[in-house]
């Protein structure tokens, strides 16, 4: 099965042109073209305004493809401007030549051309960086109260409300920015995967309560992974979590053979000589314990539930993970 994304950025409209929206684009379009170790990812189509015009008709077009036929995942990314003309109270995604009436693709539209996709397409991402973006997945009849139907395998993960403005920062949009931050790691799990899910938690933290909010909406049975980055700790390491702890409440015994070091330990250690298999343990508890995986158990720091014979024990996550282990799911 395929993965497609469609790219969109908009800088060179004849009234308020932008100047950041063709940058995020192809930043973003970088990200999803392969993964973190250069694998494969996504094939994708980019329409940018500094390389040709982007027509209503060809924006049309260009998502009328992304939707349709057998894929995996299909991804839309739109930055540019957005509006709602308020005497229909319908959304827009402004062509180069919007113009009034018409402004450009109408959410709507873009809502039921996702939406239709299913099942063909499993999973279709949404992604918009614009002013009033939040208004995709709203209903677009004057006066109507909540909630427009977001199709089975659908997610829609937006700049700001309805009723903002989309920030621009100094080198382009400040959704964008924190999106291709996230794309590039910064919201990764412990196993490298990034979820539409997690960059929105990503933004969402990252945006005060004074800026513009993010919006995200899914109507999904499974998480899906946009991008994979290096782990944070190895699978078999992972995979070694019910061996070291029986039950998610066990206690791994340490003492002082498990730390390497001769030079800083007390006195009394340093006879004691080095047991290399119980060093190469320690350096994955370790591992787990930066990640948060696993804790000292009586002790302030590893070095101290070593040295003073204590123990280390699974956090909530650890004992996640290691349930995850013992089912045979990493």
């Amino acid at each position: 099965m395929t993965k497609k994304a469609l790219i969109i950025g908009i800088d060179d409209y004849s009234e308020y042109p932008l100047k950041g929206c063709v940058k995020d684009a192809v930043s973003v379009s970088k990200l999803l073209d392969s993964h973190g170790n250069g694998d494969p990812n996504f094939s994708v189509i980019e329409l940018l305004s500094s390389e040709c015009d982007v027509t209503y008709e060809l924006m049309l077009e260009s998502m009328k493809k992304l939707f349709s036929g057998d894929a995996e995942t299909a991804v839309l990314y739109f930055a540019g401007h957005g509006i709602i003309d308020e005497t229909t109270n319908h959304g827009h995604l402004v062509s180069q030549d919007g113009k009034k009436p018409g402004w450009g693709v109408s959410l709507s539209e873009v809502l039921a051309l996702a939406n239709a996709a299913y099942p063909k397409i499993k999973s279709s991402v949404i992604i918009l960086d614009c002013c009033h973006s939040g208004k995709l997945g709203e209903p677009d009849r004057v006066g109507a109260k909540g909630t427009a139907e977001i199709g089975t395998g659908v997610t829609i993960l937006t700049a700001c409300h309805r009723d903002e403005a989309a920030m621009e920062g100094q080198y382009g949009g400040v959704f964008t920015d924190l999106l291709v931050d996230g794309l590039s790691g910064g919201c990764a799990d412990i196993r490298g995967n990034i979820t539409p899910a997690s960059i929105y938690s990503y933004v969402d933290q990252t945006l005060g309560s004074w800026e513009q909010r993010p919006i995200y909406k899914a109507n999904v049975q499974n998480f899906i992974t946009l991008r994979k980055v290096s782990s944070k700790i190895p699978d078999e390491t992972l995979r070694r979590l019910p061996k070291l702890f029986p039950d998610r409440s066990s206690i791994f015994s340490l003492n002082p053979t498990f730390e390497p070091d001769r030079n800083n330990i007390p006195e009394e250690f340093r006879a004691l000589p080095v047991n290399e298999d119980n060093v190469r343990v320690f350096k994955e508890l370790q591992l787990l314990n930066r990640h948060g995986l696993v804790v000292p158990d009586g002790a302030e720091h590893m070095y101290y539930a070593a040295i003073d014979s204590k123990g280390c024990k699974l956090t909530a996550l650890g004992a996640h993970y290691r349930k995850l282990a013992e089912m045979k799911r990493i």
